[in-house]
């Protein structure tokens, strides 16, 4: 047993330092009377308000968020059709290939990624805007809607749904009333996943924005190369609150429907 003495203390202090303290300067400092950044000048919530005021945060907020819910939505539904046939479908051929392209944009350098859609764009003659950053999302996050699906339905007990199958069920309903209430928890940490990873994208957006589509992560890199101000740590203190519940929701619901189900299986086995 390892035991927890000064060095594994300083070294846990300091990689924690090193990975919140930023995040918490930056929370503390939203709060700031001060223009200038870095000098307390006492407590107040002005930038808050003025994050609120300002249109053009607002607009690529609600950019950002239709792009995360669309985008989010379909890669999520997309993985869930990918994972399905890559641990349900056996072998077939192809499925090497198939299975390399899912997660090629995994490995894929962003500027790689960004770059080849902005080509296909092109080439397509596509006008660039809210439609082909939702594209470009869609195609990124995919294959992590994949993956955590795909664990989940290595794990899964297939006697229920077969059980039903044999009591008349079609695949489909077998599907709909067994199969998906079971991974259902997994779908919804690959849609989370998804929009947070949506949420967070600037080089890919980058490539694939245009007029009328300036997503949140692009409007703040824009201020930030200007000049750092209070508002910018408003707005990101409440993009972290804002994920930081997100993920502790998830993590909730997770929990509770883990707990519900192994509830049901031990009761389930004590009437056999």
């Amino acid at each position: 047993m390892t035991r927890f003495n000064w060095f594994n203390a300083t070294t846990l202090t300091l990689g924690f330092a090193f990975l919140y303290l930023p995040i918490i300067l930056l929370m503390i400092y939203s709060f700031n009377e001060s223009r200038l950044v870095t000098v307390w000048a006492g407590f107040s919530t002005k930038w808050y308000q003025s994050v609120f005021s300002n249109e053009s945060f607002m607009n690529a907020a609600w950019v950002t968020l239709r792009v995360g819910f669309i985008s989010a939505s379909l890669a999520t539904v997309l993985g869930t059709m990918a994972a399905l046939v890559l641990n349900r479908a056996g072998s077939f051929k192809g499925k090497t290939l198939f299975t390399g392209m899912i997660y090629a944009t995994m490995v894929m350098p962003e500027v790689i990624t960004g770059l080849s859609l902005l080509l296909l764009f092109v080439s397509l003659d596509f006008t660039r805007g809210f439609w082909t950053v939702t594209l470009a999302h869609i195609t990124f996050s995919m294959c992590y809607a994949t993956v955590v699906i795909s664990a989940r339905l290595v794990t899964f007990e297939r006697s229920m749904e077969e059980a039903a199958l044999d009591l008349g069920c079609t695949r489909f309903s077998a599907f709909m009333q067994i199969t998906l209430p079971i991974i259902f928890p997994a779908i919804l940490a690959a849609w989370l996943l998804a929009f947070t990873l949506s949420l967070d994208d600037l080089v890919i957006a980058s490539f694939a924005s245009g007029p009328g589509a300036t997503t949140l992560p692009m409007k703040i890199y824009s201020q930030v190369r200007i000049g750092v101000s209070p508002e910018i740590n408003a707005l990101s203190s409440i993009l972290i609150a804002v994920v930081a519940f997100g993920v502790v929701t998830a993590s909730l619901i997770t929990k509770q429907a883990h707990a519900k189900r192994m509830k049901e299986e031990q009761q389930a086995h004590s009437s056999t």
